[in-house]
C-alpha cells in the first residue's frame, strides 16, 4: 500500500508475481495473497486473469489513499507529543522550529 502511495508503484504497473512480493517482504505467500486480495477490494489493484495484478489507473484513489496515510501519521505524532505534555499548538511549534532548524545540527524543540 505504501509503495503505490508514494509511487514505486505508479498508476497502471504490473505487480511482481505473488512469490516475489512476499520473498521480497520474508512472509508467506498465502499472507501476501490476502494483502493483495484486500488491496483489490479497496479498489487499488486488479487482476487480469492472465496478465497478473496492476496498480489502479483511478489516480484520485491514490491520491485519497496518500492523504489517509497521511492523516494517520498526523494523528499518531500529534497523540505522541500529547503524552509527551504538548499542546496541539505546542506540537505545532515545536514542529515548525524543528523543520527550520533541519540540516543545522539544531533541533532544539521547547
Amino acid at each position: 500500500m505504501l509503495s503505490i502511495a508514494v509511487g514505486e508503484y505508479k498508476a497502471g504497473d504490473k505487480l511482481l508475481p505473488v512469490r516475489e512480493l512476499a520473498a521480497e517482504a520474508e512472509v508467506n505467500p498465502n499472507t501476501m495473497q490476502k494483502a493483495l486480495s484486500e488491496l483489490e477490494r479497496d479498489g487499488l489493484l486488479y487482476s487480469q486473469r492472465t496478465s497478473g495484478r496492476f496498480v489502479t489507473d483511478d489516480t484520485e484513489k491514490i491520491t485519497a489513499l496518500r492523504r489517509d496515510l497521511a492523516v494517520g501519521h498526523i494523528e499518531y505524532f500529534l497523540k505522541k507529543m500529547e503524552e509527551l505534555g504538548y499542546s496541539k499548538d505546542a506540537a505545532l511549534e515545536a514542529l515548525k522550529k524543528y523543520i527550520e532548524n533541519e540540516g543545522k545540527g539544531e533541533n532544539d524543540v521547547q
